[in-house]
């Protein structure tokens, strides 16, 4: 693992395996299906729901250690005329360089993102073209408790003329308490702000996961439900349920 901490034993061990599940930045391939349902649209009374098939995957380039990450969404949201629309929505991929901290319990990396108008109907994508960066920490020198984030930023670069342009920064800051036999808490709200509009969600959450060993991956299963404390504009998150399946293997 690229965040390894230094303890010996069974029990060292399995709470190292515990803290690495939740760390982006992970020397492993990993395979997630995360949902996030929206039980409510700010200035609407309608819901939301996003199913993401993620991948992660390390490699080697230009003298240095990457750790890149892909998302294709499954988007179901409403319709101005009632009903919904679901279907792919726009993929976006970030390849994260990894700076040697000095610390090999503390995880740091930065680089490009982009996403790809790759959504099967206008009303789930954007139509544009996005590039930008994101910047992770995860600090595992706890073995009880550990922390970080994931910073992204994106704006439009391309695209169809007649949509609106993207230019859209996001704040995970993540915190997860390990309670021992894989047991722990955690919260991963994502904060979002819309620098075209000024729109903005801030959710904070408060759920539980379990990680257990199988023969062939480490498999972390969590729900999390989120309360947005502040939100400005319409279709913000006011409330929601973050769950899913992670395997690093």
């Amino acid at each position: 693992m690229i965040a390894t901490i230094l303890m010996a034993g069974p029990a060292a061990a399995q709470s190292d395996s515990a803290a690495q599940a939740n760390n982006p930045l992970a020397n492993t391939k990993a395979l997630n299906f995360q949902n996030q349902y929206t039980g409510e649209l700010s200035g609407t009374d309608r819901d939301a729901n996003q199913l993401f098939l993620r991948y992660a995957q390390p490699f080697s380039a230009f003298g240095g250690q990457w750790l890149m990450r892909a998302t294709l969404p499954v988007n179901t949201f409403p319709e101005a005329g009632g009903g919904d629309t679901t279907g792919i929505g726009d993929f976006n991929v970030f390849a994260a360089y990894l700076f040697d901290t000095g610390n090999p319990a503390i995880s740091f990396g930065v680089g490009p993102q982009v996403t790809i108008p790759t959504a099967t109907d206008d009303a789930i994508g954007s139509e544009k073209w996005s590039l930008g960066f994101a910047n992770v920490l995860f600090n595992a020198t706890n073995p009880k408790f550990q922390w970080g984030y994931l910073l992204t930023w994106q704006a439009s670069v391309a695209g169809d003329d007649n949509r609106a342009d993207v230019n859209i920064g996001a704040f995970q800051p993540f915190a997860f308490y390990q309670l021992g036999q894989g047991w722990y808490l955690r919260s991963s709200g994502i904060w979002t702000y819309d620098f075209e509009t000024d729109n903005y969600a801030v959710p904070i959450g408060l759920g539980v996961g379990k990680v257990f060993q199988t023969d062939f991956a480490t498999v972390n299963a969590f729900v999390e439900p989120q309360y947005s404390v502040a939100t400005e504009g319409d279709g913000q998150p006011e409330w929601g349920i973050f769950g899913g399946l992670n395997f690093q293997f």
